[in-house]
């Protein structure tokens, strides 16, 4: 049995109509697998190269499926790329990826940049995490195309650089989107009313990601020799004091844990100080990772963390401390009942899946999408991410490849703005 045949056989036993189901049939195996290798074929290492071939590819396949396309160069050699497939006049349906990976590493069975399929998965660096998330969008578009469907308003997906690092893709492409939308109320406004992240979930529906910040503490103190100690101001011992009231937080926000969400977290990440074993440490910087919660503004946190510094006494007496917030992902959070949810759910279950409504710990870009653009966001995608994005022998299962094509596609003919 063909993989199109049995999507649409698993499809008709639930409430698919005639259209739904000629859009299901046109889903083909053989181009997700081809489109997906070819995507993890380009590679894209982030930090260590650029996306620039692996949107070629996708600007490509797009160019040759029928779907508008435009590319916005974020950096040298790292394009954004939106591709769009028409609609009317009503707000539409976005999808969301990004085209980096990590590194390849070492370990792996067979070259990570040579996609090779075996027992129904479908191997490389990136297969999950999530040149396969892209596939399952595009040859849903497709199939959309294929099949002449008209949307009630367009469907598009924007494909971001560097996801896995700083984020600049995201952070350009919100603000051209935000530049772009017009102050008129009589004007049309942001053309799509909601979000679907491809990452990989297991097929899961994430409607909640907590959000990320780095925080870097540098502490100055004075030099002196080791014999003489009290001479000096030692800026590794009072690291270690803020150390200790970070520590003390982190302890009080697990006792504060949100039901779904849990609790932001703080984890120590890089500290740097010293010149020499018998100098007394001038100079020490603290890299801090702390995970947010929805409504958490990374600046407030590093505020009410100098604050507690000076009111230990910690930045007193020949210690200074100065710190900065030096990267920012916001979390986001939809009710379980907004339609988004509920379309996205019924949609899977249409294609055999039986989806669970979760959170996610991680973050993702979303978060922008919900905190700049105001639109409500689910994650939902093909392949594990925890046991496989990010992992040596990285794959995905091609069945589910299939099932979330199917599932994108029904989202974007169900879709009620």
């Amino acid at each position: 049995m063909s993989a199109q045949s049995s999507l649409v056989g698993r499809a008709g036993h639930q409430e698919v109509n005639d259209l739904e189901a000629k859009v299901l049939s046109l889903i083909s195996e053989a181009d997700l697998v081809e489109l997906t290798s070819a995507l993890v074929a380009a590679g894209g290492e982030n930090p260590g190269g650029t996306e620039e071939a692996t949107v070629d590819v996708l600007a490509d396949f797009c160019r040759g499926s029928g779907l508008e396309v435009s590319t916005e160069l974020v950096n040298p050699g790292r394009p954004n790329l939106t591709a769009v497939l028409p609609g009317g006049t009503q707000p539409g349906l976005l999808f969301l990826g990004h085209s980096d990976v990590v590194p390849a590493g070492v370990g792996w069975d067979r070259p990570p940049f040579e996609p090779t399929v075996r027992n129904g998965r479908l191997f490389g660096r990136g297969a999950t995490d999530m040149k396969g998330g892209l596939a399952a969008v595009l040859i849903a578009f497709k199939a959309l195309r294929a099949a002449g469907v008209e949307l009630s308003g367009s469907a598009a997906l924007v494909c971001t650089v560097d996801e896995e690092d700083l984020g600049i893709g995201i952070r350009a492409y919100t603000a051209a989107a935000l530049a772009a939308v017009p102050v008129s109320p009589l004007a049309p406004a942001f053309p799509y009313s909601a979000c679907v992240v491809a990452e990989p979930t297991d097929l899961e529906t994430v409607i909640a990601c907590r959000g990320d910040s780095y925080l870097e503490l540098t502490v100055t103190g004075k030099s002196a020799h080791s014999g003489r100690p009290a001479d000096g101001r030692n800026a590794i011992d009072a690291a270690a004091k803020i150390l200790d009231l970070v520590r003390a937080d982190h302890a009080h926000l697990q006792s504060e844990a949100d039901d779904l969400l849990g609790s932001g977290t703080w984890n120590i990440g890089l500290i740097r100080g010293g010149t020499g074993i018998s100098m007394v440490a001038a100079e020490c910087t603290v890299s801090l990772d702390r995970r947010l919660l929805p409504d958490e503004d990374p600046q407030l946190i590093l505020e009410k963390l100098l604050a507690r510094i000076h009111k230990a006494g910690i930045d007193s007496d020949g210690i200074s401390v100065e710190a900065s917030v030096t990267m920012e992902m916001p979390g986001f959070r939809t009710p379980p009942s907004h339609p988004l949810v509920t379309n996205a759910v019924k949609a899977l279950a249409d294609v055999g899946v039986a989806s669970v409504v979760n959170a996610w710990s991680a973050a993702c870009d979303g978060g922008f999408i919900s905190r700049d653009l105001g639109l409500p966001v689910i994650v939902m995608g093909p392949g594990g991410l925890n046991d496989q994005a990010h992992q040596v022998n990285e794959s995905v299962s091609i069945a589910e490849l299939i099932a979330a094509s199917g599932a994108y596609a029904l989202m974007c003919l169900r879709h009620v703005a």
